[in-house]
């Protein structure tokens, strides 16, 4: 399968001097929020392949202007092509903005998830805007990432994490890293994967 992970920022190689035929042979996108939903609504178009979203910490807008043609799994375990993906977006709570969240109210969203990971016997992809604490995050509560995302693939094992918000022009962090046997990847702009 060939996916598209997205974040943060509109790629402008895939919507300003998008080419007919750049988003060929795309099988899956994924993004991870702070998002037009303009630029959600070309690339579904575009790309003729389905769109998962999570929201960010900057998509208040969605509420009254929602990337139509694009399916929300926010707090969902999903089934696509055999993938097993569950949706965590926000970020760490820091001002009260909209889809910002505790330490605490993380850790029950993920609990309320145990039914759906049980039944589906586990989980592939794990998609959240904020990364896991350690894994690609930042300094200061606005980037810190969350134990609970932390806790959730010590305990499950996805093979990805796929998450935004800590842009990668912020420091000296990796795109891709590696904790246990979850393979971490910041979809900043946007990244093409192979699974």
């Amino acid at each position: 399968m060939k996916l598209l992970l997205i974040s943060d920022r509109e790629s402008p190689a895939l919507w300003d001097y998008y080419q007919p035929g750049r988003l060929d042979g795309l099988d899956l996108i994924l993004s991870c929020g702070d998002l037009s939903p303009e630029y959600l609504r070309f690339l579904v178009t575009m790309g003729r392949a389905p769109v998962l979203y999570v929201h960010g910490n900057h998509d208040g807008r969605y509420k009254d202007d929602p990337p139509e043609g694009c399916d929300c799994i926010e707090d969902r375990l999903v089934t696509v092509n055999g993938l097993r993906i569950l949706g965590l977006g926000g970020s760490p709570f820091y001002n009260g903005g909209p889809h910002q969240y505790t330490e605490r109210q993380m850790a029950m969203r993920i609990s309320r998830l145990r039914w759906q990971l049980f039944r589906a016997g586990g989980v592939d992809i794990v998609l959240t805007h904020a990364p896991a604490l350690g894994c690609g995050d930042g300094e200061g509560p606005a980037h810190r990432g969350f134990g609970s995302l932390l806790r959730l693939i010590d305990r499950y094992q996805p093979d990805y994490l796929i998450h935004g918000h800590y842009h990668l022009n912020y420091g000296n962090q990796p795109r891709i890293m590696q904790h246990g046997k979850t393979t971490v990847i910041n979809a900043y702009e946007h990244y093409f994967l192979e699974i």
